[in-house]
């Protein structure tokens, strides 16, 4: 099967390098997630989807854990945002005044994404922007 760039595909979690760590996808071919591109926590021999985003020229393929693309990230993002409110009853005690651990600690994000994700959520008005964290708009 020829592989594409924003091609969704079946990774099973490998060995951890200094570049971040390997994964084999759907069982034929090697792949690298970039270290800094983990927002969660990966076990070896754990079985996930993945996303292809770059195929090099030396044929090396790049995957990430999130799709590729912009809308596609923004709207998971929200929906992750929104979901962690809700379990929290209504408040999530995190702002852009967040620290990045804390950001990826809760919501598995870069503070980057959050950010987005709440500027899409607040423009939907969706949620409240407060000193303290986020509500929901009811």
């Amino acid at each position: 099967m020829e592989l594409k760039v924003g091609d969704k595909v079946n990774i099973v979690i490998g060995r951890a390098s200094g570049l971040g760590v390997m994964v084999l996808i759907n069982e034929l071919e090697e792949g690298l997630i970039y270290r800094n591109e983990i927002f969660q926590p990966l076990v070896e021999g754990e079985k996930m989807e993945g996303y292809i985003k770059t195929i090099r020229e030396d044929g090396k393929i790049d995957i990430s854990l999130q799709p590729q693309g912009f809308r596609n990230i923004i709207e998971l993002n929200m929906e992750k945002v929104l979901d962690s409110i809700n379990e929290h009853n209504g408040f999530l005690p995190l702002t852009d005044k967040s620290t990045p651990e804390a950001i990826k600690r809760e919501l598995e994000m870069s503070k980057k994404s959050f950010k987005s994700a709440v500027g899409g959520l607040f423009k939907l008005k969706k949620i409240i922007i407060r000193e303290d964290g986020l509500i929901l708009n009811k």
